[in-house]
């Protein structure tokens, strides 16, 4: 897998744990460094854990597939980035008065966020790449754009959080279209 594509990928994963974290920052009001290193830790922690289950998944998976494994990558990633998409035009937006860095409601949101880690470690695996390093890429750029959005919450970035989903929804998908692209033109 080619570094731009694995950044690309990696920004592309953070944008939905980039949005909840801003999202925490605005319910939590007064956001403190444990916040931030309780989200950026777990949102960090799943995004690289989420990749390496997918591919061990599909990597039993992947000799019964190989023949139209690029359409599955390319539809998996064009899903998850068109629900990335759908989500951020939501009108209903829930906010809980809870602690969104807390309990079960953090682990539920680490799990929430990397869903679509979980697929590009599925897709990975149906190309044959290995996942190991994009893992540790995913992961630290989820964990590094969890902490900003959440200490930039109440500051300034609030309005963006929309906008930040949007543009992670829309590499995903140009990242899909290209595997496809790269499996049948272009090889």
């Amino acid at each position: 897998m080619e570094w731009l594509s694995i950044w690309g990928m990696a920004v592309g994963l953070a944008m939905d744990a980039f949005a909840v974290s801003i999202g925490a920052g605005l319910v939590i009001g007064k956001v403190t460094p444990r916040h931030v290193f309780r989200i950026a830790w777990h949102f960090g922690l799943f995004q690289f854990m989420m990749p390496v289950i997918g591919w061990w998944a599909g990597t039993r998976v992947t000799g019964y597939i190989a023949g139209w494994d690029h359409w599955l990558a390319c539809g998996l990633l064009s899903f998850i980035g068109g629900k990335m998409l759908f989500g951020a035009f939501e009108k209903d937006r829930h906010r809980s008065q809870a602690d969104p860095t807390r309990g079960w409601l953090l682990v539920t949101l680490s799990v929430a966020t990397s869903i679509d880690a979980l697929a590009v470690g599925l897709s990975a695996a149906f190309l044959n790449v290995t996942i190991w390093l994009p893992s540790v890429i995913i992961g630290v750029v989820a964990c590094g754009f969890s902490a900003v959005g959440i200490t930039l919450a109440n500051k300034v970035l609030g309005r963006f959080g929309r906008t930040a989903e949007v543009m992670g929804g829309l590499v995903l998908i140009l990242i899909g279209i290209r595997i496809f692209f790269q499996h049948t033109v272009w090889s």
